[in-house]
């Protein structure tokens, strides 16, 4: 379980194809990882295969993961939101992020309003009946408020604090991205 409160982003530093589906490595700080524990790269809930503590991990993407996210077009030098799980005794922030990606949605607008950003997004038609106003979402891995739900429209928005747009991937993104959704 995660909670969306990045905490890192990190860079793919390589991906190999697979007859069986797809590894990445990563680039982190982090510092303790282990082979076999869960984390989030863009929402998505991972296993660290390879590590090298403070430097990199490596994960497998199965085709389920590939078919529902972005990842399967996921290149080096692009930066990932980085996530480890939640400890049971660990400080709750954000909201209850499993990791299992809902499927993708893609930017319509970015609009800077003041010292925020308004971003609006597609409604995916088979997820519209899970997203409501002032509801959470999970948009690659970051947790999130619906600002603005659009049902006529097809469309939802959140607004985006500087920290966040600081310290995450959404400042690389522009209309036409897609990102991962989760409900």
């Amino acid at each position: 379980m995660f909670t969306g409160i990045v905490e890192e982003t990190g860079t793919i530093e390589a991906v190999e194809d697979t007859e069986d589906g797809r590894r990445l490595t990563v680039g982190t700080t982090f510092g303790d990882l282990s082979a076999g524990q869960s984390i989030s790269v863009d929402g998505a809930c991972l296993t660290v295969e390879e590590f090298q503590a403070g430097e990199w991990f490596s994960v497998f993407l199965a085709a389920e993961t590939l078919d529902r996210t972005t990842l399967g077009d996921a290149s080096e030098g692009q930066s990932v939101n980085l996530e480890r799980a939640l400890a049971a005794d660990g400080r709750f922030d954000g909201h209850v992020v499993q990791g299992h990606v809902d499927g993708t949605t893609e930017i319509v607008d970015i609009e800077r309003v003041g010292e925020d950003w308004a971003y609006t997004f597609d409604l995916p038609a088979g997820l519209a009946q899970y997203v409501v106003e002032k509801g959470s979402i999970a948009l690659d891995g970051i947790s999130l408020t619906v600002a603005d739900l659009d049902e006529a429209g097809g469309t939802f928005s959140v607004a985006i604090i500087p920290t966040t747009y600081r310290e995450t991937t959404l400042s690389e993104k522009e209309p036409g991205d897609a990102v991962h959704v989760e409900v």
